[in-house]
């Protein structure tokens, strides 16, 4: 329940205090790995870090807790991805996108991108992949229980996140229509994904408490 809202709450602080936000720096433009880069950018490495473990976690803890919803080793398991794609994507950081830092290219190609930046890219795909996969599977598993309301909010969360997504990387991509709000299309993904993950700990943690 914590790492999400912690996600959440540390890339938005540091997209609105002028203290700790890099010059050039468009919380509007700019994806949220980036702030990476820079000065402070040790805030937004601990927080992959930090968050993946957490939910790393969650993971282990989570095929316990759906035994009730017909049990599954899948959800875990991609849970276990995300979490592993959070910590990859802190260990190594992001290439210069849409044009911050300051003075780099829009779009860096071929021998322009370095390592780091493409392990940055391959860990945050287990991330953006992974959840709404997770969506979809617990979807599956409350369904077949019975809960046609959360296997809704699931699928719902399934199908805005990947639109977002596709939309934001669409952005980045410099696509004219989505790259002045491209960091603002990934933010509002990264809230409804992490939004649904917060909602689910705390609707299982509850629910285990309350059957004993």
């Amino acid at each position: 329940m914590i790492g999400p809202l912690l996600f959440v709450c540390v890339f938005l602080i540091e997209g609105t205090v002028p203290a700790i936000r890099p010059a050039g720096y468009s919380a509007l433009r700019h994806p949220v790995s980036t702030f990476a880069i820079g000065e402070f950018g040790w805030i937004q490495v601990a927080n992959f870090l930090l968050t993946g473990a957490l939910l790393l976690a969650f993971a282990f803890g989570l095929r316990l807790a759906l035994r009730r919803f017909g049990g599954g080793i899948w959800a875990p398991v991609l849970f276990g991805l995300i979490a592993v794609g959070l910590i990859g994507a802190g260990v190594f950081t992001a290439d210069p996108v849409s044009g911050y830092p300051t003075g780099t290219p829009a779009v860096l190609e071929g021998a322009a991108r370095t390592t780091q930046g493409s392990l940055h890219d391959a860990f945050s795909a287990l991330f953006f992949l992974g959840l709404p996969t997770a969506c979809v599977v617990l979807g599956y598993r409350f369904a077949r229980s019975g809960h046609r309301w959360w296997a809704g909010y699931c699928i719902g969360t399934a199908v805005v996140f990947l639109t977002g997504f596709v939309l934001a990387a669409m952005g980045f991509a410099q696509n004219p229509t989505f790259v002045s709000v491209a960091g603002l299309l990934q933010r509002l993904t990264l809230i409804t994904g992490l939004a649904w993950i917060t909602a689910l700990a705390s609707y299982l943690l509850h629910r285990s408490a309350k059957e004993g």
